[in-house]
Parts: structure tokens; sequence; C-alpha cells
């Protein structure tokens, strides 16, 4: 804009040149004036020489002070009968070599590489996880193991306590009753404390079961358990206290025997988990098809969108599925260790 009235003011004059385009008169007179450099800052005689500069850096740099702060360095040379300069005076000459700066390697946020896991088939993801059940004084602890792929609960158990102990034997005897084959299988979990305890760890590499594990605080990482725990708390008849460790299982057990063989889950197109964790979901559609073929046929007229398509089980099932563009995921755990705090000191030599 300034160019522009520069330019009109040739044919116009300055002050209505810059009535025009809006622009103050002042910006274009100090737009013509020549650019002056600046005056080069003058050297105080009571400065320090470049040898000096050079000799005090060679000190705060020597095996003594390389990990001293300024005022350590300052306090330490005064002690001595030493003086070179004041401690600021240290501060600028290290700024100039880049070297201050907080040198303690800080905490640092550890970055957890988020799960991505496929199953296209039963047994070959499971997810598993512990809910707390309230009884009359303090909590039950109820174990559940449940196939990703067709939504089966494959195992459970309840107790009066987390425990290590407990999971594993429930992963082992589940894995027995299923024909768990090496390398057939992942197991994925949170990070509560049995979950990432070493003899659950010791237990799959014993079995050939590759394990892995949710993003800390990140629920939406294993949302296949965390589904089939609110399906189960949100039910009509779920007594929200129980009396004894037994009401609880017997309660359990019958809820378990109506998710698997009769809930018709609606991310298995309407399918049960015994089903399609069985192998029966091909005959069930072949045989739903049927029956909404002759109902299309009887009376057309109620198909709005014409003749009826029965939904069929999902062939993949995701934990977190790929992004496009997305990068590759390792599941591999973090180095034991890497999320404590490091206090060091790094030298300045």
């Amino acid at each position: 804009m300034l160019e522009e009235a520069e330019t009109l003011s040739q044919t116009v004059g300055v002050a209505e040149a810059c009535r025009v385009l809006g622009v103050p008169r002042s910006k274009l007179y100090r737009m013509r004036k020549p650019k002056v450099a600046p005056k080069p800052h003058p050297t105080p005689a009571r400065a320090l020489s470049s040898a000096e500069r050079k000799k005090v850096h060679e000190v705060l740099d020597s095996e003594q002070f390389c990990d001293v702060a300024p005022r350590e360095v300052y306090a330490t040379l005064l002690d001595q009968g030493k003086y070179y300069c004041h401690w600021s005076t240290m501060y600028r000459i290290l700024q100039e070599y880049g070297e201050v700066r907080e040198r303690r390697q800080q905490r640092r946020h550890v970055s957890y590489d988020r799960p991505q896991l496929r199953a296209t088939g039963p047994n070959q993801l499971w997810s598993w996880d512990i809910t707390e059940l309230r009884g009359p004084s303090g909590f039950y602890y109820l174990y559940v193991i449940i196939d990703v792929f067709s939504r089966y609960v494959v195992g459970w158990m309840i107790a009066d306590r987390e425990s290590a102990a407990l999971a594993k034997q429930l992963i082992a005897e589940t894995c027995a009753k299923q024909g768990i084959k090496r390398e057939q299988l992942s197991l994925h979990s949170d990070r509560g404390s049995p979950m990432r305890a070493k003899t659950v760890a010791e237990l799959l590499i014993q079995l050939g079961v590759a394990k892995s594990h949710s993003r800390p605080y990140t629920p939406t990482d294993n949302p296949f358990s965390e589904s089939q725990f609110k399906t189960m708390k949100y039910q009509p008849d779920y007594p929200g206290r129980f009396d004894s460790e037994e009401e609880a299982r017997v309660w359990a057990r019958a809820f378990f025997c109506w998710y698997n063989e009769e809930h018709h889950h609606s991310g298995l197109a309407l399918m049960t988990p015994a089903a399609v964790h069985d192998g029966r979901a091909e005959e069930i559609y072949d045989q739903r098809r049927e029956v909404l073929a002759a109902a299309y046929a009887q009376h057309p007229e109620r198909f709005g969108r014409g003749e009826p398509v029965v939904a069929k089980v999902p062939g993949e099932v995701w934990i977190n599925p790929p992004q496009e563009g997305h990068e590759t995921i390792s599941l591999a755990a973090p180095a034991a260790g890497e999320n404590e705090p490091v206090a060091q000191a790094v030298s300045r030599a």
C-alpha cells in the first residue's frame, strides 16, 4: 500500500494520495528516509578482554567446575583467594558457548504405541479384564476372557482378590479347554498389575501366546472387555450387590450361559456368540435369507426398499483398526525402567 501511495503521490501529491488510500503520511515519509545502519554498541572500558573471557570459560569447563553452577564457582574461587568476574558474567560467557541449560535429564512422558490387533476367526485374539462385583462389605473380583472375533466368553472365574496366580490358572485352563496351539493366539489386556505380572508373562511364553497391552488410561484400547462388562451390569436382574461369593458365582454362571448361547449380539449381525464361535453362522445366515425371501415373495409391498438383505458376520475384527497413512505399530512393551525418572548431571565439558 505504501508503494502505491508513493506512485500516486507523483501525480496528485502526498496529502491527496494518502487520503485516498488511507495511508498515514508519516509512514510514507519514514519510508522515503534512507536506512541507516545502527551504530555498533561500544564496549565498556570495564569489560573483560577476549583473553580474560577465554580464561573464565576454561575455568568453568575445567574438571573441577564442569558440573557446578556459576554461583558455586564464584563462591569457591573467592574462598581460594581468586576473582575473575561476577557470576552473572560467567552466565553470559556460558551463554555465548550455548552451555546455559537444565543439565539434568528430566523425566519425560513415555510414548506408548497404539496397539493394533486383527482377528479373522475364533481363537486368534482374546481380550481379558477384571471387574469388581460389590459384596456385603467389600468387593469380589470377576475375571473374564472373551474371544474378540466371536464375542464368546471362553473363560471366567470369581475370586475374593486380584491375583496373578489366579489369572495364570484361568488362562492356562482356558487355553487347554479351547485347544490353543503355539503361535495361534494373541492375548490382549489393560495394564493392571495381574496383567503385567511376571508369572503371567512366563506362562504366555510357555504356551506360545503373544501378549498385548492397552496404553495407560485408555479404556478404548480394550473395548470388547469393557463392552461385555457394561452388558452384564446393565442387565435388569443384575443385583448391584451380592450377599456372598457363591451367590455372585451362581448369577454369573446363568448370565454367561445366556450371553454365549442366547444373546443376539449387534456386532455379530444379531448372531449369538456361540453360533459364531462354533462355526454355525453360515448355516444360520442361509436359514434367515430363506425366511426373508419367502416373506418378500408373499408381501413385497411391505418392503419399501426392495428385497431384504441379510447381514453377515464381519470377516475381520480389529482393536484399533489402522488409519489411512498410519505407520505400522509395534506391539513391543517398553523396556523395564524406561518410565522411571532419571536425574543425572551432564558435564559442560
